[in-house]
């Protein structure tokens, strides 16, 4: 009889916690359910990625000039100052010599660089008085490797980012003989009518390394990686659904990938670490 009773017991307290389990499971169910999560979305499309390669060098004046003196002596009048623009033919100096007042002039259009003389000093016609630089085009210097050397051609067109500032620099020298550092030097010219850049600031050069060709392309913000698998969120009635996804070729801003996207599918680049298959979505912004 005890047995019997013992037996009745577990069998009521089993099925209780049953009940109990399954109660817990579909409030769970609901909660996930009800959860509505604020996203951001971008386009999936279709098109070429073009993966570039980052090449770092400085920036230097396009030309210098020397400013040369025929006769040492006193410098009597000093009419410039650096950082001053001049054009050819303009004064810019008057040196007492023995044989008379020496007028100095600017040699070519440009800004006064390298004068450290002062009025009253002794000049000599050993060294430049001074220097005249161009810096309405500024020029820019790269070392490469025989690997990256090929990507570069003359009078190609590529982006240079100097002090976060995008500029189009025409690629004018290709040297076919390593420096001492067993580098291939290349140059390239930007325009500087602003005079924002100076010389030896840093500077970055996209370079276009290969293209993958008719590849259907996805916001870099969209992948997810995790458990061993890259996946994407696609909104499809609110809500968003995870699709696994892989990835072709990358870049910082896009991403080539293939799977079950469709161009024009909207996939979360923000709020997604948040989600999870099937959860309820809420775009607040985005394409």
């Amino acid at each position: 009889m005890k047995k019997m009773l013992f037996s009745a017991t577990a069998i009521l307290l089993l099925s209780s916690l049953a009940a109990c389990s399954e109660g817990d499971s579909e409030d769970t169910n609901a909660a996930i359910e009800e959860r509505v999560v604020a996203v951001e979305v971008e386009e999936a499309a279709t098109g070429d990625l073009t993966i570039e390669r980052s090449v770092f060098g400085r920036t230097a004046a396009n030309t210098t000039t020397p400013i040369l003196i025929q006769t040492p002596g006193e410098l009597d009048t000093l009419e410039v100052k650096n950082g001053d623009q001049v054009e050819e033919d303009d004064i810019i100096a008057k040196i007492a010599t023995p044989m008379g007042k020496q007028n100095i002039r600017a040699p070519r259009d440009g800004e006064i660089l390298n004068l450290t003389a002062a009025e009253g000093d002794y000049v000599s016609n050993e060294q430049p008085f001074a220097l005249i630089a161009d810096l309405e085009m500024m020029k820019l210097n790269f070392a490469v490797t025989a690997d990256v050397r090929k990507l570069f051609t003359i009078d190609k067109k590529l982006t240079a980012t100097i002090h976060n500032e995008e500029y189009e620099a025409t690629i004018t020298s290709i040297s076919t003989v390593p420096d001492d550092t067993g580098l291939y030097p290349i140059e390239a010219t930007v325009s500087n009518k602003n005079k924002a850049i100076l010389p030896g600031m840093v500077v970055e050069l996209f370079v276009p390394e290969q293209q993958v060709k008719d590849a259907l392309i996805v916001p870099t913000a969209a992948i997810i990686e995790g458990n061993d698998e890259t996946y994407v969120y696609v909104i499809q009635d609110n809500k968003a659904v995870q699709q696994v996804v892989t990835v072709v070729e990358t870049q910082s801003a896009q991403t080539a990938i293939e799977g079950d996207v469709q161009e024009g599918d909207e996939l979360v680049v923000t709020g997604q670490l948040t989600l999870s298959d099937g959860v309820q979505v809420n775009v607040v912004k985005g394409e």
